[in-house]
């Protein structure tokens, strides 16, 4: 038997497959009989020692947990500052991790999980403690550096462009006497990887989503209320895709909710779907339909992109193997070899050269007139969403998710008060 124990934890907004990569981290490291704990609720499970044994899951649990979406564990929205500002956190993260002898930390998520993940490499080195950091990625904004797509983007890539695509059927057969406009709004703060996903739904300009708006490019409300009015002309409506996080030329995103900043620091967003809806039937007085899809993007396990699920399950055993071999403070990045026929394979990549960097939309992947994709966008995105990874379903009819027994392990410190 190994001597030492693999700490897993989920940090961030969970994805359809996040649980796929958690699956295959446990899987993995029971085959090289390696002890699994999982934090709860990402980071703060560390910090509270609200620690989990997965080894109170049976095979066929960790099975069904490839196919279950949301975090089985918990996950949160709590970014680290440096060691200096947020020394005492540091300490006590080291203090749980000597209690229960955890020699690998597993952190999956995204550019902040990254960060974290790096930091507490650095904590550790900087104690002399004998701990490998691996960041495992996450994240449905594709806005990780380094790798070439993001597990989590492909499946919700593939639901926002089966969602536009089914919705523009609604709207065309309506729009004569009924709805002219309608507008989806896609997750994406900075980058408008998933707005554009929805352009795989149509092939030519006069096909859904005739519009799209990216973060990359300053929002002109003159130029979209007269690109609406041209569309509906010609083709008799129009279906607008819109990132949640378009800016005005300004910097001041549209749908800027005056909620202040979450726990990340970065600025609550509100419904840029509503505001432009609004803005369509005031201005342009056509009648307007709009969609949220919000968390439903982000969990859809039933339309779940093949490619996707692979990957997610790739990056999970890699970590364990990248940590087993003490590769510290690295990120097991997906490399696309080429598009036609795709292929792909799993590299290691510094944290640093990921956290505190984005990836955004390249200028070529955005059309001229800046509403939709390019060729070269459109033969990045199409092969991470295809083929199906449809979950097993039950006789009721829905799909049959796994909720785990989440023992937790016997608390050794102090209660953290922090």
């Amino acid at each position: 038997m190994s001597q030492g124990t693999l700490l897993y934890a989920q940090s961030g907004g969970v994805t359809a497959v996040i649980n796929a990569t958690a699956a295959a981290v446990i899987g993995e490291a029971r085959a090289r009989k390696i002890k699994v704990l999982a934090a709860r609720n990402g980071i703060l499970g560390a910090l509270r020692e609200e620690l989990i044994d997965t080894s109170k899951e049976s095979a066929a649990a960790i099975r069904a947990l490839a196919q279950t979406p949301g975090g089985a564990f918990g996950s949160c929205r709590v970014k680290l500052k440096s060691l200096e500002a947020d020394r005492a956190r540091y300490e006590r993260l080291l203090a749980v991790f000597k209690a229960h002898d955890v020699r690998w930390f597993l952190y999956n998520g995204g550019n902040d999980s990254a960060d974290t993940a790096l930091k507490v490499s650095q904590l550790a080195k900087a104690f002399d403690y004998p701990l490998t950091c691996i960041g495992v990625p996450k994240t449905v904004d594709n806005d990780l550096a380094v790798t070439d797509t993001c597990p989590g983007f492909g499946s919700a890539a593939k639901y926002t462009a089966v969602s536009v695509r089914e919705a523009a059927l609604d709207v065309a057969a309506m729009a004569e006497t009924s709805t002219k406009v309608f507008v989806y709004e896609a997750m994406g703060r900075h980058a408008g990887w998933l707005a554009a996903s929805a352009g795989l739904a149509g092939q030519s300009p006069d096909d859904a989503p005739q519009i799209i708006l990216f973060p990359e490019r300053a929002y002109d409300e003159a130029a979209f209320l007269a690109q609406v009015k041209k569309v509906v002309g010609k083709v008799g409506w129009c279906v607008v895709v819109a990132s949640e996080g378009i800016q005005h030329a300004d910097g001041r995103f549209v749908a800027d909710a005056g909620g202040g900043k979450d726990s990340f620091g970065h600025t609550q967003l509100g419904g840029v779907a509503s505001y432009l809806a609004g803005r369509v039937k005031d201005q342009l007085g056509l009648k307007v339909h709009w969609t949220l899809p919000d968390y439903l993007q982000r969990s859809a396990r039933h339309i779940a992109s093949k490619t996707d699920w692979e990957q997610a399950q790739a990056v999970g055993k890699a970590a364990v193997q990248y940590a087993l071999k003490g590769r510290n403070a690295v990120m097991p990045v997906i490399v696309r070899g080429s598009d036609a026929p795709y292929r792909w394979k799993i590299e290691a990549a510094p944290l640093e050269k990921v956290a505190n960097h984005e990836k955004k939309m390249p200028a070529g992947f955005i059309r001229k007139d800046g509403y939709g994709i390019t060729a070269a966008a459109r033969k990045y995105l199409e092969p991470l969403i295809r083929g199906e990874a449809y979950p097993e379903f039950g006789r009721d009819g829905l799909p049959k998710y796994v909720a785990l027994k989440n023992v937790a392990v016997k608390q050794k410190l102090p209660k953290w008060e922090g």
